[in-house]
């Protein structure tokens, strides 16, 4: 089979470019994970399945991936501008439960979460709370280096004396006034942040450790990021990913602690997923305005469901949520399934010489910066292919499974419970069959239909599917 390049959008630089990684064979992927303060809504998770389907296809290139992600559990307030409350500690006081009861809570349900979307578990989770030994042995070598200052609630960064700050996301510092993205306070330059906060006088939190700048405190959310990846990827590794939302302040102010203290580039490659949107706006916590994964399976959609529907569209463009998409994709999905079931455990091997092309072009799909629209419509075209065996469909359809992420092994039929007053009628219908009495038969099916339930006439007997 022809090998076709693996390119990726990099933010930095706004354009695809040819993937080549820094060790042979090898890729380190650092993907920012929760802050585990509340569940995590599906707007989130689909950052999470992109990230899902990018390390798939690493390894479907024959890449070894290292792939680490981290919890936030202390840290990230609820302003990015260094104010406001930690967002752990505001939801342990307002659940009346202790800050390590939430964060391990919300933790087991995003790994919950993740695991019934079929995303793949990193091979290392790091919790914030776990590091902070190493935050602050880097905060210590950027203070060396001159590029903190001291205020009367923490150590911040001084982002004048790095050259490149904001290149990530186009910012330009100078242009800034104070007031516009943050409160300036006593900051320097409105784009400096936070790299460890002092524990407030007037209130006891229940987070906090002893530091070199003061009595006690707590690391600042960006710092968090620079000091795990570094310690388990090294001080250069290939991507990091995360949400839009990351371009214009975490993810440069990672960049900038980072680099300021190697003094050479940090990571080659950053890869950010696009919003999940109601109504033009995006989904957030803050706005109140958002779904769980919980909660779409209350409305009778399953999680790969919803993994379906975000795989039809392209993770660098909106995907505008409504319950209609999601009816929309709950059909395709049900009838990809139902394709799937009807190919499993063939030996029909006709049209082997077909199987070339669509493997071709799948692969090809996927290597241009994950396009899942194309590489998904693909796998329809081979599933509906009635010149290629289901012997060769079945292969075929199980290799691209490592990266659709589906576990179409696991498919089964799904059983239908129906009344007995529903049974009496199928069997009415199927004694009104067999005397040739199609128009009285096809009478009931049309009234069981209205009633949500679909019947198919197959060699093995009529199969019964709701509707």
């Amino acid at each position: 089979m022809k090998k076709h390049p693996l390119k990726l959008y990099n933010t930095l630089g706004r354009k695809k470019q040819l993937f080549k990684p820094i060790k042979k064979g090898m890729v380190g992927l650092y993907t920012c994970g929760p802050t585990v303060y509340s569940y995590a809504h599906i707007g989130n998770l689909r950052t999470y399945i992109f990230e899902d389907i990018l390390k798939r296809v690493l390894i479907e290139n024959g890449y070894k991936v290292k792939h680490v992600m981290n919890i936030t559990d202390v840290g990230h307030l609820t302003s990015d501008a260094d104010t406001g409350e930690d967002k752990v500690e505001k939801s342990a006081k307002e659940q009346k439960k202790t800050v390590w009861d939430i964060a391990g809570f919300y933790t087991k349900v995003f790994q919950e979460d993740i695991a019934k979307l079929h995303i793949l578990d990193p091979d290392i989770w790091c919790r914030a709370t776990d590091h902070i030994k190493e935050q602050i042995e880097l905060i210590k070598k950027l203070e060396k280096k001159g590029l903190t200052y001291k205020t009367s609630d923490g150590i911040y960064f001084d982002t004048s004396k790095f050259k490149d700050y904001g290149i990530l996301g186009n910012i330009k510092a100078e242009g800034l006034k104070a007031g516009v993205r943050v409160e300036i306070g006593e900051k320097k330059n409105p784009t400096d942040f936070a790299l460890w906060k002092f524990s407030p006088k007037d209130s006891k939190r229940q987070m906090e450790w002893k530091s070199p700048w003061s009595e006690k405190g707590f690391p600042g959310w960006h710092i968090e990021c620079s000091a795990m990846s570094m310690k388990y990827l090294g001080n250069r590794f290939d991507i990091h990913c995360g949400g839009e939302d990351h371009i214009h302040v975490h993810h440069p102010n990672e960049i900038a602690q980072s680099e300021g203290v190697i003094g050479k580039k940090w990571v080659n490659f950053w890869m950010h997923g696009i919003f999940l949107v109601l109504d033009k706006d995006k989904m957030s916590k803050s706005k109140g305005n958002i779904l769980t994964l919980s909660s779409l399976e209350e409305e009778g959609y399953g999680p790969l469901i919803y993994r379906y529907l975000c795989l039809n569209t392209h993770y660098r463009k909106p995907l505008s949520f409504s319950f209609e998409a999601m009816d929309t994709a709950k059909n395709s999905f049900e009838r990809f399934k139902e394709k799937i079931l009807e190919i499993r455990g063939s030996d029909e091997k006709k049209g082997e010489g077909r199987t070339k092309k669509y493997r071709e072009d799948f692969y090809k799909s996927i290597n241009d910066d994950l396009n899942m629209p194309k590489a998904l419509s693909i796998a329809w075209n081979l599933l509906r292919d009635e010149k290629l065996g289901d012997k060769w469909k079945w292969e075929l359809i199980q290799d691209f499974d490592h990266v659709l992420g589906f576990d179409v092994s696991q498919f089964e039929k799904e059983e239908v419970k129906i009344s007995d007053e529903v049974k009496k009628l199928v069997d009415k219908r199927e004694k009104l069959r067999k005397a040739k009495k199609f128009d009285e038969a096809d009478k009931i099916r049309d009234e069981l239909r209205k009633e949500g339930y679909e019947l198919m006439d197959t060699p093995s007997g009529v199969e019964i599917k709701k509707v």
